[in-house]
């Protein structure tokens, strides 16, 4: 079976490396220009591109892959089948239409849920318990198209975003393989959507990590998990920014309910503040100061002198 792979980010890289491992034939990667990052805004490779230079595989790296000359270069490759993780752009009609067994999309969750840019972290900022990773056959939809297979996966009370991402990496990688192998023996059955069930994971943007105290402690705590490492839960003091980079719902610290949500009711001085929330406290254990390396929150209270009765978000 002869592939072409779409896909962009380190989420993308597990399945490339098992097509590779079990001697798939890729013959070429398709994925995002090398863009800049960081500080100093060095321009950087995909961790796609990365490794199919590694392996010495034809790399693709159109502005837009719906220009002609991009589709005239698959025709030429003439793929069984085109498999895209996480690539980064809509594939257009006659695109899809170019691998004999079509376009396979691995999907970090259980569609027809989240579908979108950020399912990962949405499943955790909606307080979900399990998610999942799909195979499905694209059409011209934002992840509409008929299901192959699917694998559900727990959510660990104290998972991220991050540690929930390298599983579901892994676990999407296993699947693509599945998926292929019953394609091949023509073993496998396509289930079309219920549209109706759908849910949708917008792309986040860095203000959705603004955290509103008002808001019960659960739901502050999934928002810390679902936006850790990126774009980061965060919160004020003393005019600056300040990320919570790992916090943990409290009991029995907010008896007063004339407490304003945000304000600092007790301090540990071995793990950190604790914060009354609309419902319940929640206690900060680590936290980055702006321009500042991560550190336990324990050091800051220290550092920048919080004390009881001081207002977050101020």
């Amino acid at each position: 079976m002869t592939i072409v792979f779409m896909g962009t980010p380190e989420f993308s890289v597990p399945t490339l490396q098992i097509l590779l491992e079990h001697n798939y034939a890729v013959r070429a990667v398709v994925t995002q220009p090398d863009r800049p990052k960081g500080r100093g805004q060095k321009v950087v490779p995909s961790p796609v591109k990365i490794l199919a230079e590694r392996y010495e595989i034809q790399v693709l790296q159109p502005q837009r892959v719906r220009v002609p000359e991009v589709q005239h270069k698959l025709r030429e490759i003439a793929p069984d089948v085109i498999v895209v993780v996480a690539y980064g752009q809509i594939l257009p009609e006659s695109l899809l239409h170019i691998p004999k067994f079509g376009c396979i999309n691995v999907h970090a969750s259980l569609l027809p849920k989240y579908r979108g840019a950020a399912p990962i972290q949405w499943a955790i900022l909606q307080g979900e318990t399990e998610t999942g990773i799909t195979t499905m056959l694209m059409d011209q939809g934002m992840d509409t198209g008929d299901l192959l297979l699917q694998k559900n996966v727990a959510i660990d009370k104290e998972d991220t975003a991050g540690t929930l991402h390298d599983k579901l990496s892994q676990i999407g990688a296993e699947l693509l393989l599945q998926t292929l192998q019953h394609a091949a023996k023509g073993t496998i059955t396509l289930i079309p959507q219920n549209h109706d069930a759908a849910t949708y994971a917008p792309l986040l943007k860095k203000e959705d990590g603004h955290i509103n105290w008002q808001e019960p402690a659960a739901r502050i705590y999934d928002k810390v998990r679902g936006l850790f490492p990126w774009p980061g839960a965060y919160t004020h003091f003393q005019g600056r920014t300040v990320k919570l980079l790992k916090v943990k719902v409290t009991q029995g610290h907010r008896t007063d309910s004339s407490l304003i949500p945000g304000t600092v009711v007790a301090l540990d001085n071995m793990a950190g503040p604790i914060i009354a929330t609309g419902e319940g406290s929640i206690q900060i254990l680590e936290i980055q100061p702006e321009n500042k390396k991560p550190m336990p929150c324990s050091d800051f209270c220290r550092g920048y002198h919080l004390t009881v009765g001081v207002k977050l978000d101020t």
